[in-house]
């Protein structure tokens, strides 16, 4: 296949095609962060860059059009401008193309959003979309709209997959020197939240803000720190295990924690970590890759920095390999 991708990335999409059997001819990419693109070129050589997405023309005989445009200005986690955000406006060089190319099959993902924005994306792309939830096929609840015209797109099966699969002390042997500079001081502020819990958050530390609150996965305490960071995308904290001993009793009499499982969706901005039976540790890159579906140290190659910020922005491989094996 011929594929045009927008908004490109790290070429999460190369990598679906691949797992997905499909042989790429050639593959456009439309992309404009450097990091990004030498990730892809890294794994990727032949990879054609193309350049600003608004410049993108002239293209012909290509099969597939892929891409998601920016989502911060549709994301519930945002601030709802709609199409007002330049950065959502980007869509309309998405439809731009579309018409001009005008492949046999395209793929537009997006994040969960209002319906009249959604029903817009839908009248300009003549299709609905179909809400999947990166959680089904990996350990992080990730729900995104996906239109598409390849027919037959079904939910993927659940495989069941949790975090404590795809951390470090569960999956390979733990280097402890190299995860030492991932492990943070415990801080004994933190705030239990009986009434939250259900919702995920069971408490935070010092003040009720985005970088300090602690959430809960899997029967193990679980702190998600989400911080702007002015878009440095650093990772930030996870607990794993029990907080204090007198915890374990409280929890394992009545249930004192939900039986969440699952990690909370990556963000180009937010924070997370493990704690580990005792210690408090940022997440690794290698441990988002593998949320993200990736191989790791795909991302490997730049700053950590770069490497959280880029996964956050990437696709969940798996439900990408999923749409395109309806093609076979």
């Amino acid at each position: 296949m011929r594929v045009l991708s927008l908004f490109d990335g790290i070429s999460c999409g190369q990598v679906a095609f691949e797992r997905a059997g499909i042989h790429i001819d050639s593959y456009y990419a439309s992309e404009i962060n450097k990091y990004a693109i030498s990730i892809t070129q890294k794994n990727y050589p032949k990879t054609i860059q193309i350049g600003d997405v608004t410049t993108v023309n002239g293209l012909k005989d290509i099969d597939i059009l892929i891409g998601g445009s920016p989502c911060q200005g549709f994301s519930f986690a945002g601030k709802q401008l709609n199409f007002i955000d330049p950065r959502s406006r980007l869509f309309f060089d998405y439809v731009r193309v579309l018409e001009e190319v005008k492949p046999k099959y395209f793929l537009f993902e997006n994040v969960k959003m209002k319906k009249e924005y959604a029903d817009i994306i839908t009248k300009h792309l003549g299709v609905e979309p179909i809400e999947i939830n990166s959680a089904l096929v990996s350990a992080q609840n990730r729900k995104r709209l996906y239109w598409s015209n390849i027919q037959g797109i079904t939910q993927p099966k659940d495989k069941g997959i949790l975090l404590q699969d795809i951390i470090h002390e569960n999956t390979d042997y733990a280097d402890w020197r190299e995860l030492s500079r991932y492990i943070v001081p415990f801080d004994k502020t933190l705030q239990i939240l009986d009434k939250e819990v259900q919702r995920g958050k069971i408490g935070y530390f010092g003040k009720d803000s985005r970088a300090n609150r602690v959430y809960y996965i899997h029967g193990k305490a679980v702190t998600l720190c989400g911080e702007a960071g002015g878009g440095a995308a650093k990772m930030g904290q996870y607990f794993f295990g029990c907080i204090t001993p007198d915890r374990v009793n409280k929890r394992q009499n009545g249930q004192r924690f939900n039986e969440g499982n699952k990690f909370y969706a990556l963000t180009a901005q937010d924070q997370h970590g493990v704690l580990i039976e005792g210690y408090i540790r940022k997440i690794t890159p290698i441990e988002c890759e593998r949320l993200q579906t990736l191989p790791d140290n795909y991302t490997e190659g730049v700053s950590n920095t770069q490497r959280y910020k880029m996964l956050g922005n990437g696709w969940t491989v798996d439900v990408i390999a999923h749409i395109l094996k309806m093609l076979k």
